[in-house]
């Protein structure tokens, strides 16, 4: 009789197991959430987005020491974000938000914490755009240059029969060709008809793309949601450049009364995060779409990082690039007031 089948088999732990236990402490430990002080879900999504840029955080950690500033309580809610939840109580007080139990607009206040913190930390999210109109003869009647953190892309018209709307053709959309007619030109002496040209001069670091979901409906004196579902490209290609998503600010409900999430993707091991509150996890390997799209019905802002090839040096000198579009009204900085942009994206 062999030994060996009347020898109790010895016990020891289950390799799976430790391995499935790991992945679980991973996903509770890694990153910290915020506290919801009532309503405040759409500035915890902002400051995630923020905190999870690498540049922009390392920025606020080189800052100074002025209590009076932004960016003081931003390094102070960062460091102790790196080791556990925290709330955001001296953000709100600096930002001037004193009711907390009414939702706000997570773009405006991410547009709100970049003019207010100090402009070397917040460069990496700015760009410019110039817009020049031209007479039919060619005459130079206004030319202007501003800077901009988000371009807003009008979502009135779906791009397909069963209203999906597509990210790409709507940035495309953005830079496409038209005319003004009747535009007065004092070099002619005349009215004529005009193009308005605009070169993205500076490219951002971080391209920041608004889906202008909410629209003023007169009829019911209020503000109306699209929730159309929305196709996301991970990678968007301009004329110099390939920028990569890496963050998305989603949003569900009404205007007033929904709620904010942040989804992003860390620089530090290459995971996406969900960011709700003091909720933080990984998604469902579902949802993550590992193809060059993925679909939403709540997706609001979207943030894309500027790619580099592994042996270009960071702080090279950057190449000029020039987006042209012809459009007919000014865009201001944030855009959202405005009515909807109409531009094309020169190959």
């Amino acid at each position: 009789m062999n030994s060996k089948e009347n020898h109790p088999k010895k016990k020891g732990y289950d390799k799976g197991i430790v391995k499935r236990f790991k992945m679980i402490l991973d996903l509770i430990f890694d990153y910290n959430g915020l506290v919801n002080q009532g309503a405040t879900c759409y500035l915890n999504s902002v400051l995630q987005v923020l905190f999870m840029t690498k540049d922009f955080r390392e920025a606020v950690e080189r800052s100074g020491q002025d209590q009076k500033t932004v960016d003081f309580h931003l390094k102070s809610l960062f460091k102790t974000l790196k080791t556990s939840e925290t709330h955001t109580k001296d953000i709100l007080s600096i930002l001037g938000i004193g009711n907390v139990y009414e939702q706000r607009d997570a773009a405006e206040y991410f547009e709100n914490i970049l003019s207010m913190v100090n402009p070397y930390v917040s460069k990496i999210f700015k760009g410019h755009l110039r817009h020049t109109m031209r007479c039919s003869e060619g005459h130079v009647t206004s030319d202007e240059t501003g800077p901009f953190w988000t371009l807003p892309l009008s979502m009135e018209n779906p791009s397909d029969s069963n209203n999906t709307y597509s990210v790409w053709e709507g940035f495309e959309e953005f830079f496409k060709s038209s005319t003004v007619r009747g535009m007065h030109c004092d070099q002619c002496n005349e009215k004529t008809d005009a193009t308005i040209v605009c070169k993205m001069e500076h490219p951002p670091e971080i391209l920041t793309l608004l889906l202008k979901r909410f629209k003023f409906d007169y009829s019911r004196m209020s503000y109306a949601k699209n929730d159309c579902c929305v196709d996301v490209p991970h990678m968007l290609r301009t004329k110099n450049s390939d920028y990569e998503l890496y963050a998305v600010v989603d949003h569900v409900g009404s205007l007033r009364g929904g709620h904010y999430t942040a989804k992003i993707k860390s620089y530090q091991n290459h995971k996406w995060y969900i960011f709700d509150d003091t909720y933080v996890r990984q998604p469902n390997p579902q949802s993550i779409s590992h193809m060059n799209n993925e679909r939403s019905q709540s997706v609001y802002l979207l943030m894309y990082k500027k790619s580099r090839a592994p042996d270009q040096p960071k702080k090279r000198e950057k190449k000029k690039e020039e987006v042209e579009i012809t459009r007919v009204d000014d865009v201001a900085v944030s855009g959202r007031g405005r009515g909807s942009a109409v531009s094309e994206l020169k190959p």
